[in-house]
């Protein structure tokens, strides 16, 4: 059947989020939030107190003195694997007596008992005894001790030696940046119980339901089929569900094999704060050459990663580092390399942006520095360097479909950006303790998983003769929309109201072998999984309501508004429901599955070449800023964007994406600070010591635009994602703070801004700007 532009609801265009009302009314139901079994069973980890060293004796045997404990878990009770990577087989679940330990806080044991108190203090009861090494906790250690995961990855275009000593001018820094906790409001969560025929049903809070099957497999060694994973919903993920629900899920399981009974693992913000991983911190080191005019001629950049103490999916994450590391620029030759450094921390993981964020802000940081060293506007310096349609990136891809250059008009334009530079100059100008910064920071992100296969989705629709119909899609809903948004499709792919769809947790029962909710792909790709099914069930009941219409062309019927009619017959029309009765008596089949894969992508990691990205989205920001220079304490007095995310399937749902990817951003590069011991142990392990964005951070004055009439094609019903991208966005705060820092000197020059950008970090450099220090090199060509 041909396809054919249905018109769709207007209520199902901005719909609120699907479980919206389930939220702020808590009927919600999360992992940990379903009614307990009677027979529930309680877990507690025993935790190691060094971040690097030996286990020399493990005795659990005093466990057993507290009434209620059942059993007690260590790596002898592992039946099959004890191993839980996702990517390496470098992650054990449970270490042995003479067994390395890697990370403050690594579990040694963990405790089943009737009660969650119980089990505590059976925790409590187990004696071990650990032999202490000096640990590794930061990149520059790691570098010196030669700690590394892998081996570097190198991404080239052109000659960058060349280019460094015939460039008029040549810079040399380096740029270093903290991680990030994802403190997610549900902690890491699993429920597991076991069936039938040594089958298990796990319940977890994962964004990854067919890798968390595929490791309680590999821990029990049995089969796959043997074990059914349900995400119900997450409150919130962002990466860090991704891989690290695994082996908390891997426990629960155990402790069901084990026990014969249901088993749940949750654990408390500090026990996941301290256990599960974060953001990779990164350092870049660089040497750039430019002319004259601010045109970036050459750069020779290396960078490093903190991937704790085990690989996780650090390398996908730093080779998503090395593909942004460009940004929106063109530099015609071009040298990235990368490392992973092991550390002795918890093992970092997946964060939104999965790397792009620390990529973008070296450059950033960079293309500010040459702005400053040439006493020319930053923003200039900026739009200069943007990529030209057609361009080729330092891995090979062209820029097709660039909107970049309308983002950045439109948002000046809206903003009256010259104006409000030209306000901020005059208020600096009258202020000696007060300062306002002023910056507009673009973003250019590509869309797709790089690893290829991930590219591809499942889904399965169920219509019943009473018209309902059941969705299931192999996406996660972490909180983003996904669900709203995958309603929204099938009610367009079928022409009925999105209130007849009842959407289903994902299972891998119902849809196997998925990628992960991640990459900002979650829509792309289940969305045309589900388009799929839908026009599959669609062209079967075409058939059908031809014959009750008696008409002969089947593909040119319309589904609309709950009926099915001919093009210029409206009025003659059947009903939704008539045609779904008149099937089941057809015989004709009322579920279909549905199925997509991202066409033409490649990436050779050999190479370093290919089209990883299916498509790239844009945006930019403009953020204002005011610090007193007494404490570097800062107001964001506000913030516009301007976004592209094509012809958007819910513009509600993106625009919340936008405000809370730019915040979480903002949290990042401002104010969230990670901070561990000489021991390896995490001192902010808890919103009280870690501190994150709250409404009073939030610029009052906040105004998002998504760019209008630029449907994608090629992606469903035009859309691009907007999960990753905004985030980046927040790039622009901390670039302010800087503008704002130099305007406490008597010179422009650059701001060496530490990130996270704290008021301390702020107060130090406004004292450095008071204080004047010796010029930052600058290298000769040649040099």
């Amino acid at each position: 059947m041909s396809e054919r532009p249905n018109r769709q609801h207007p209520e199902d265009k901005r719909q609120p989020h699907e479980s919206a009302a389930g939220h702020v009314s808590g009927r919600a139901v999360y992992t940990d939030d379903q009614r307990l079994p009677s027979d529930m069973l309680h877990t507690w980890p025993v935790l190691s107190d060094v971040a690097h060293g030996v286990l020399e004796t493990l005795d659990v045997a005093p466990a057993y003195d507290v009434p209620g404990v059942v059993t007690v878990l260590s790596a002898d009770d592992i039946p099959g694997d004890n191993e839980t990577g996702p990517l390496r087989h470098d992650e054990i679940l449970l270490p042995k007596e003479g067994d390395e330990l890697s990370f403050f806080g690594q579990p040694l044991a963990w405790v089943v008992a009737d009660t969650e108190a119980a089990a505590r203090e059976g925790a409590d009861r187990v004696v071990f005894e650990c032999e202490s090494y000096r640990p590794i906790l930061s990149i520059r250690d790691a570098i010196d001790a030669d700690s590394f995961h892998g081996d570097p990855h190198l991404m080239e275009t052109g000659d960058a030696d060349r280019a460094l000593r015939t460039a008029p001018h040549v810079l040399a820094g380096d740029v270093e940046m903290n991680g990030q906790d994802h403190l997610y409001l549900e902690t890491q969560a699993s429920w597991a119980l076991p069936g039938e025929a040594d089958s298990f049903e796990v319940y977890s809070s994962t964004q990854h339901p067919s890798e968390t099957q595929a490791i309680v497999a590999r821990v029990l060694g049995i089969s796959k089929n043997r074990v059914v994973v349900t995400c119900l919903r997450m409150g919130g993920g962002f990466g860090g569900k991704e891989s690290q629900a695994n082996p908390y899920a891997a426990i629960a399981a155990l402790a069901a094999y084990h026990t014969g009974q249901p088993v749940r693992v949750r654990l408390d913000r500090g026990q996941d704060m301290q256990l599960t991983g974060k953001r990779h911190g990164f350092l870049g080191r660089y040497r750039v050459g430019f002319d004259d005019d601010g045109r970036l001629l050459g750069l020779d950049l290396q960078l490093f990663s903190d991937g704790g103490w085990s690989s996780d999916l650090s390398e996908p994450v730093l080779q998503r580092a090395m593909f942004h590391s460009d940004n929106a620029y063109f530099i015609p030759d071009m040298r990235v390399v990368g490392r992973v450094t092991k550390t002795h921390k918890a093992s970092n993981t997946a964060f939104r942006g999965f790397g792009g964020p620390q990529g973008m802000v070296v450059i950033e940081d960079i293309v500010d520095r040459v702005a400053r060293h040439l006493g020319l506007p930053p923003d200039v310096v900026r739009e200069r360097n943007f990529y030209q349609e057609g361009q080729r990136t330092h891995y090979g891809q062209q820029v097709v479909g660039n909107r970049l250059p309308q983002v950045w008009q439109q948002l000046r334009e809206r903003t009256g950006y010259a104006d409000r530079r030209a306000d901020v100059d005059d208020f600096n100008a009258r202020e000696r303790y007060h300062k306002r910064g002023l910056a507009l920071t673009p973003v250019k992100f590509g869309i797709s998983f790089t690893n290829t296969p991930m590219n591809q989705a499942g889904a399965l629709v169920l219509i019943y003769l009473d018209g309902s119909i059941q969705l299931n899609h192999g996406g996660t809903e972490m909180g983003q929309g996904l669900h709203t948004k995958m309603l929204a499709v099938a009610a367009k792919a079928l022409g009925v109201s999105s209130t007849r769809f009842r959407m289903m947790p994902t299972a891998t029962d119902k849809v196997p072998n998925t990628s992960p909710t991640a990459a900002s792909s979650g829509s792309d790709l289940n969305g045309q999984a589900v388009r799929n099914a839908c026009e599959t069930l669609r062209n079967r009941l075409a058939e059908v309501a031809a014959r009750m219409l008696s008409l002969n062309a089947p593909e040119d019927l319309v589904f609309e508004d709950n009926t099915v009619y001919a093009p210029g017959q409206p009025s003659d029309r059947v009903s939704f429901e008539s045609v779904v009765k008149q099937a089941y008596l057809d015989q004709v089949s009322l579920s279909a599955t549905g199925y997509y894969r991202t066409p033409n992508i490649y990436y050779n990691k050999l190479k370093g070449k290919g089209r990883p990205f299916y498509y790239y989205a844009f945006g930019a920001a403009l953020s204002e800023v005011e610090v007193d220079g007494f404490t570097g304490c800062y107001r964001l007095r506000r913030v516009d964007i301007v976004h592209d995310v094509g012809d958007s399937l819910n513009p509600l749902i993106d625009v919340g994406q936008i405000e809370g990817g730019f915040v979480q951003g903002m949290g990042w590069l401002t104010m969230e600070e990670l901070v561990w011991d000489e021991r390896g142990k995490l001192l902010t392990a808890a919103p009280s010591t870690y501190k994150i964005p709250t409404i009073g951070e939030v610029p009052e004055h906040f105004n998002i635009h998504l760019l209008e009439h630029v449907p994608q094609p090629g992606v469903i019903y035009g859309s691009k994602a907007v999960g990753e991208p905004p985030f980046m966005l927040a790039l622009s705060v901390r670039e302010a703070l800087r503008d704002a820092v130099v305007a406490f000197g008597e010179e422009p020059s650059y701001v060496p801004l530490a990130a996270p950008a704290t008021p301390e970090a702020v107060l130090n450099e406004i004292e450095r700007r008071r204080t004047p220090a010796k010029p930052t090199k600058n290298l000769v060509p040649g040099d």
